[in-house]
């Protein structure tokens, strides 16, 4: 996830576009990067991850390449399927300043009866933004990478990025999450290579527009 336009948050995204106000070698550091991620029509983003069983220093290779990727590609969270590695493994750094973190066969055990609408990116869905309702706040069980318990309790942008990094470990995408209009127009975005957010959909007809 990444920083949408709005200043919103996305979830494990950045857009494709090249952004001016970066230099030449973090674009081609988050190229470089995002090759390594599946992108929207790869069976794999459809197809539910298996619990990790075997713990060691491959899988702990494996979580520091993802952190690496997910830095690279200017995301704040990454899932292992995005990857094509069909494991219950997910990294996330919700903020410049926080160490990012692995975490491992990841459960939502709670979330909160009050939800939030957001704007959500994807590293696998480039340059499509859309609107995402999800609970405020989440408990999340897990193990570390040595297979000791962890318990996460989530809120706000934290929440979001880990519901939506298991959501890809359930082969469950952002359009599946948003509202039909917005899903029919990002999919015809993604066919056409184009950029989509919810600002480019017309108000509906019974809603007045701005003065």
């Amino acid at each position: 996830m990444a920083e949408a336009e709005t200043g919103e948050p996305e979830v494990d995204g950045t857009d494709d576009g090249e952004d001016p106000q970066l230099d030449e070698e973090t674009l081609e550091r988050r190229r470089q990067a995002l090759g390594e991620v599946r992108q929207f029509g790869d069976p794999v983003l459809k197809s539910k991850a298996s619990e990790v069983t075997e713990f060691g220093t491959g899988l702990e290779r494996e979580a520091e390449r993802m952190i690496g990727l997910m830095q690279g590609a200017l995301g704040i969270g990454l899932a292992a399927t995005q990857l094509g590695l069909m494991r219950r493994l997910l990294v996330f750094q919700s903020g410049p300043d926080i160490e990012p973190r692995a975490v491992v066969n990841p459960e939502v055990e709670w979330s909160s009866g009050e939800l939030v609408v957001a704007e959500e990116g994807c590293l696998s869905l480039a340059d499509v933004i859309v609107d995402v309702e999800r609970p405020l706040h989440a408990r999340i069980t897990a193990v570390d990478l040595a297979g000791a318990p962890m318990l996460l309790e989530a809120s706000g942008l934290e929440a979001r990025v880990l519901q939506h990094e298991i959501d890809h470990l359930d082969g469950v995408l952002i359009l599946d999450r948003t509202e039909r209009s917005q899903r029919r127009a990002a999919l015809r975005a993604l066919r056409n290579g184009e950029h989509f957010d919810p600002a480019m959909l017309e108000p509906p007809e019974d809603e007045p527009g701005p003065e």
